[in-house]
């Protein structure tokens, strides 16, 4: 599955404020870096994939609509999908980018 066109611009809307963002296919999706560093994708299987606090993964996946992703079988932690629709407002949408970019800026430039 192709990534959502859309959701990539909406992502682009709500990110377009930040210095220093990319964007990079990969994972199947568009993601947008921060300082070299993946913030939030539009995922090609629908959704946001995030990146956390590797210690928050645990409370940012109680909020509903918000689940560990998931490689070969294995949760990761760090990282989490949010489903379209918690993300369905342009305010959810920025405030989960919003984590997304101050994880990412949190981290040594590459």
């Amino acid at each position: 599955m192709a990534y959502d066109e859309d959701l990539a611009d909406r992502i682009r809307a709500a990110i377009q404020e930040q210095d220093g963002v990319t964007e990079m296919r990969m994972f199947g999706g568009l993601a947008f870096l921060v300082g070299g560093h993946m913030a939030v994708s539009a995922s090609g299987q629908g959704g946001l994939l995030l990146r956390v606090d590797p210690r928050e993964t645990d409370s940012v996946v109680r909020a509903d609509g918000v689940t560990r992703f998931e490689m070969r079988g294995r949760a990761m932690d760090g990282w989490v999908r949010v489903d379209p629709s918690a993300i369905a407002s342009d305010q959810e949408l920025t405030r989960w980018v919003q984590v997304g970019v101050a994880y990412a800026r949190s981290l040594p430039p590459k």
